[in-house]
């Protein structure tokens, strides 16, 4: 057991020596110094979680005391997918200035870390329950970590009251299930429900399981914590929300999906409805897409443009699940993978400018290229990925879901609707990622502002998460091989 969590032990072995660096050895150091200690430490922890993922088993499945740890070259490559995240995540806070409490806030990013690799490995309600509520609790607190900012808190407050309530559904729907199938695991859920046919019982865990996890992806109706949390949190905890967070629920939502309620999957096909999951998923990935894109057009906060970014790639992103196909699942992954660098990235860039200027206003971003050369072309970067522009890497993600999505009822071109819709939405948020661009590149910084000086950790990060974005949609083959 203890071989086959040694990434995870590794990860707890580094959050409390971090707490002893911090609280021990640098108590009277500055925050700055402090932070690139907890740096080093947290980095050389997550590279050391790294190594022990590929190097503590031999064989392809490990399912360890039915479903609560599986061991598989998939799972093992998003843990460090989340590793590397985690990584990045950390360079970008070590320039900040938002909290003293430098150790506590980096044990809370590396706890979240630990509670989203035992979500990836999880095939047992119970352990995905307990292994989402582990990352949540890391997230509603980081959340709050600003304060110096009022936001923080009433952002942090309607996160937890949100994931409190979600989390209840959730729980809801898994005790319909076992009581339907007397079981937790996820296969033998399928098997136990396969021939029963959509009863009243199973059609309300279906709904209620889609509110429990379509509030941790941020998908609408459920989406209304994002904007003022990823507004009020400190950024580089809305840019580990918007990331890692993303990729392991995802990642958990289409595996409860496809593998525990397989058989219940309906149909969601233009004039061919049947009742199922995948009825309920193109309502939310239709709504998602349009609510998210048109509300992002009127935001003046760049984080909130982010959020109502976040929700409408949600929406896409659920197309991935919808087709229900082992190359939609390849694809979906890519997908997540690649806009979790990109927001990274996005936000980092938020950070800098954000500690330079007061705020995160669009016009705050006005004359960058000027100020900030290489900050901007980052900038440039990341946003034209989130917009779907090729040879970026948000562009193949966007083409390899939404061509799953076409060729999973290539028959009838069913799902065809959706994917309409999608494109449509997507040539909507170019707009309003212009509008941040336009900022940069085309509108002059106040005068007399002065050159924006970039931390080198950050600068650092910030390039190679753009070198990411940018060899991804060049050569997406190293991604997918592994997925």
């Amino acid at each position: 057991m203890l071989q086959l969590a040694a990434p995870e032990t590794a990860l707890a072995i580094t959050v409390l020596m971090v707490l002893a660096v911090d609280l021990i050895a640098l108590r009277g150091q500055t925050v700055e110094q402090r932070f690139r200690a907890g740096m080093r430490v947290s980095i050389i922890g997550c590279l050391v979680a790294a190594i022990f993922t590929f190097t503590r088993y031999e064989g392809p499945v490990i399912n360890l005391m039915n479903g609560l740890l599986v061991v598989d070259p998939q799972t093992d490559f998003l843990k460090v997918v989340l590793l590397i995240l985690t990584i990045f995540t950390v360079m970008i806070s070590a320039s900040g200035k938002f909290t003293e409490h430098v150790g506590e806030y980096l044990s809370l990013v590396l706890l979240g870390t630990i509670g989203l690799m035992f979500l990836v490995s999880a095939e047992d309600l119970l352990m995905i329950f307990i292994s989402l509520e582990l990352a949540s609790l890391s997230l509603y607190i980081l959340t709050a970590f600003n304060k110096r900012n009022a936001r923080s808190s009433e952002a942090a407050l309607k996160y937890f009251l949100f994931g409190g309530m979600s989390a209840a559904f959730l729980l809801f729907g898994f005790s319909l299930l076992y009581g339907l199938s007397g079981s937790t695991n996820l296969p033998e859920i399928a098997v136990a429900l396969k021939g029963r046919g959509l009863d009243p019982l199973l059609l309300v865990a279906i709904v209620t399981t889609v509110i429990g996890l379509g509030f941790k992806v941020a998908a609408v109706p459920f989406h209304l914590w994002a904007p003022d949390a990823y507004e009020g949190a400190p950024t580089p905890s809305a840019a580990f929300i918007a990331s890692g967070s993303k990729v392991a629920s995802f990642y958990i939502l289409a595996k409860i999906l496809t593998l525990g309620f397989a058989g219940a999957e309906g149909s969601a096909v233009w004039h061919g409805y049947v009742s199922g999951w995948t009825p309920v998923i193109a309502v939310v990935a239709a709504f998602s897409m349009m609510l998210g894109n048109l509300t992002a057009i009127v935001q003046s906060s760049v984080k909130r443009l982010l959020a109502y970014s976040a929700i409408a790639h949600a929406g896409y992103m659920l197309l991935g699940v919808l087709a229900n196909t082992p190359s939609s699942r390849t694809a979906l992954l890519f997908y997540v993978i690649t806009y979790a660098l990109t927001v990274l990235g996005a936000f980092g860039v938020v950070t800098v400018v954000e500690e330079a200027t007061g705020g995160d206003a669009i016009t705050n971003f006005a004359g960058l290229s000027s100020r900030a050369p290489g900050l901007s072309l980052c900038l440039l970067v990341f946003l034209l990925s989130l917009a779907g522009i090729p040879p970026l890497a948000g562009f193949i993600g966007k083409f390899f879901v939404f061509s799953a999505a076409v060729g999973a009822d290539a028959g009838h071109l069913g799902l065809l609707w959706l994917v309409i819709l999608a494109i449509l939405m997507s040539a909507v948020s170019f707009y309003y990622y212009l509008q941040v661009l336009k900022q940069a590149y085309v509108l002059d910084a106040a005068e007399n502002a002065p050159a924006i000086k970039v931390p080198l950790v950050t600068m650092f990060a910030l390039v190679l998460l753009a070198a990411l974005v940018i060899l991804l949609g060049c050569a997406p083959g190293l991604l997918t091989r592994h997925l």
